[in-house]
């Protein structure tokens, strides 16, 4: 901008009337562009440009670097009654650090970081940093596509992990990557591995590394641990030049206490609830915004678009929504505030979560927010005109708990737990959903995912290839943390690298194998993917073999959904994707297990999870099966199967094998 458009002499705004009605309104989402530190050339004069909202405020001056962190230098100037405190400092330029000094109506005196940098001091420090966002992308392509990328009926699988311990530098202190190292390794990986998506652990700045970012201080800065915006803006371009989208995890459900950043910011309550049943997470020890003030509304909605406007991010993954949604979420009796209606939902948060969604969707019709909600709210993932919160997906913690459940039981006794494996299939069409191996279960004492399985070592690496199988082969999109995928023995720890020296071992080299072709017949198979939100795209073999162990299930592509007229006009030479998957959940083979076929033809076997290549016993079906007509299971064909131990095996339906 021109400093001339920008304010007349030296009384320097940003704010029009217009900005200062929208965001005492709760509807200005570009708020990153006139609140915070942005260094510019005003009356041709280089400096920069400060502004804060502290409306409890008497005064409020800048201290940094440049004025020898001076108490009375350089104050701002209150635009009347707004709460905004503004002003032009000269010969403050990008790098410079600061803060804002608070004197607040009750005396109370406070050094604050500001809200709306976009830069940080690396933690410990916690001043904030002259920053702006000029980068040039080289992204076109994929912005042009993406939206195609993240709908219903695409392919989505989500490779979940946390920057600073994905990989690290040994020979140089065990440190963490930076953004710009990570692009290139990370993009390799994920594309040798299959993944389309990659979802990063918060990367909001943050003063405690072991919160592994969801104590989040700066809702509009990357934490500067591994560079600076720009740095991390070339890691998304990298990544979206080579086909793969981006996810980050954000947190508008809490935020930390600490004195330096947004906690009492003015000497009131600013962006908490005064009320501490309202206002205090006791899990977390952080605050909660006040989702009713109007202010904080567009703080909010500002970082997601943030990050969605200025550094192409493709989708957020909202934590903790179900501490949203309930006033009494963890709280005992007489520790929470009654809605005006008498009830535990939080109507302040759902009409800011319905805001936040429709605010998105408008804006960016082509990203996907995704809600991570515990409980059995319904229609999360169901548009806010329906009475929906309006997200794109929810995760399924429900069939996560149970299917890991079933897992970790010895096979011998998995025949009296065998709902979990199917109960799922009673609600898996109420929303849209991501089944999440995540971060959360590889924690605070529930040990690693492989760990979880029983048996010997052969068997633990058989069960975990069956439990990712199963992921893949249930409808909804798919999530997996780091480290699941080599079958790393530790828990998770944030302080050191995955264990990659594993993938020295065959067993875990197969492993790793495993989930990249499953990730490849997931994006090649329309069965697979199609229809992942759609009842029409799943049945049920036979989900009731509860003595074996076994279930059977079959995957349609889209062709499904056509009418009778369209089925009639289609070339009857086009093959109707269909996928069969069985799966033997004990480590006993079984032979000449009859599974009724909708078809005819060669059914080909497309993965087999038992597989020598895979680290399994190598028993299969030698390529295949031609169906015989002979009914079972209700269909008018069959086929004769072998079932691997603790195996499952993939078909796809083709034209008869002499034909």
């Amino acid at each position: 901008m021109v400093a001339t458009q920008l304010g007349i002499g030296t009384d320097l705004t940003l704010f029009t009337e217009d900005d200062v009605y929208l965001f005492n309104e709760g509807s200005h989402f570009n708020l990153y562009e006139k609140l915070g530190s942005h260094p510019m050339t005003h009356n041709n004069v280089q400096g920069t440009y400060f502004a804060v909202w502290a409306p409890n405020a008497v005064y409020v001056t800048v201290k940094g670097d440049f004025n020898g962190w001076g108490r009375d230098r350089n104050p701002l100037k209150a635009r009347g009654l707004t709460g905004i405190w503004e002003g032009f400092i000269p010969g403050v330029k990008k790098g410079d650090v600061y803060k804002y000094h608070i004197v607040s109506r009750s005396g109370y005196e406070v050094e604050k970081a500001d809200p709306m940098a976009l830069a940080y001091e690396i933690p410990p420090k916690t001043a904030s940093v002259v920053w702006d966002s000029e980068y040039t992308w080289n992204d076109r392509e994929w912005m042009a596509k993406r939206g195609k990328r993240n709908t219903l009926n695409a392919p989505i699988s989500i490779y979940e992990m946390h920057i600073g311990s994905w990989m690290r530098v040994p020979e140089d202190g065990n440190r963490s990557l930076s953004y710009r190292e990570l692009a290139p390794k990370l993009t390799e990986y994920l594309q040798k591995m299959g993944f389309t998506h990659v979802e990063f652990l918060p990367i909001t700045e943050h003063p405690f590394f072991a919160s592994w970012g969801y104590q989040a201080t700066g809702y509009f800065a990357p934490t500067s641990r591994y560079g600076t915006l720009q740095d991390f803006m070339y890691l998304v371009d990298y990544l979206h030049q080579n086909d793969i989208g981006v996810i980050l995890d954000w947190v508008p459900s809490h935020f930390p206490t600490d004195l330096f950043a947004l906690s009492y910011f003015d000497g009131t309550h600013l962006y908490e609830h005064a009320d501490p049943r309202q206002g205090y997470h006791p899990d977390w020890n952080s605050a909660i915004f006040n989702y009713g003030r109007n202010e904080v509304k567009s703080f909010l909605i500002g970082s997601a678009f943030f990050w969605l406007e200025k550094c192409h991010i493709d989708g957020l993954r909202v934590d903790a929504v179900a501490s949203m949604l309930y006033l009494d979420y963890s709280r005992k009796h007489g520790e929470w505030v009654a809605n005006q209606y008498g009830g535990h939902e939080n109507l302040e948060a759902i009409a800011f979560i319905r805001r936040f969604n429709e605010a998105i969707y408008d804006r960016f019709p082509d990203v996907m927010t995704i809600a991570e909600e515990s409980t059995s709210w319904s229609m999360v993932s169901r548009p806010s005109y329906l009475g929906g919160l309006g997200f794109g997906y929810k995760w399924d913690m429900g069939w996560m708990h149970d299917t890991l459940s079933y897992m970790s039981q010895d096979p011998i006794h998995r025949r009296y737990h065998h709902r979990l494996l199917t109960f799922r299939m009673l609600y898996a069409y109420n929303e849209n959903f991501i089944l999440p191996l995540s971060h959360d279960e590889v924690v605070h004492g529930k040990g690693s995912l492989i760990g979880k399985m029983p048996g010997d070592y052969w068997q633990q690496f058989a069960n975990l290839r069956s439990l990712f199988a199963y992921m893949y082969a249930s409808t909804a999109k798919k999530l997996l943390f780091m480290g699941g995928e080599i079958g790393q023995w530790s828990e998770w720890n944030h302080d050191t690298s995955l264990d990659w020296h594993l993938l020295g071992y065959p067993t875990h080299a197969g492993l790793q194998k495993w989930v990249a072709d499953l990730n490849k017949i997931y994006r090649e198979e329309p069965a697979l993917h199609e229809l992942d939100c759609d009842p029409n795209g799943f049945e049920w073999i036979d989900c009731n073999d509860s003595e074996n162990s076994v279930v059977s299930l079959i995957r349609k592509g889209s062709w499904a959904l056509q009418t009778e007229e369209s089925e009639a006009s289609a070339d009857p030479k086009s093959p109707k994707s269909i996928v069969l998957v069985v799966c033997n959940f004990t480590p006993i083979p079984r032979y000449n297990y009859r599974i009724g076929v909708p078809t005819d033809g060669y059914w080909k076997e497309l993965l087999n999870s038992d597989a020598g290549e895979y680290g399994g016993s190598g028993v299969g079906n030698f390529g295949g099966q031609e169906a015989q007509e002979i009914p079972c299971h209700g269909r008018p064909y069959s086929l004769n199967l072998i079932l691997p131990p603790l195996g499952v095996v993939f078909f796809k339906n083709e034209r008869s094998k002499q034909d």
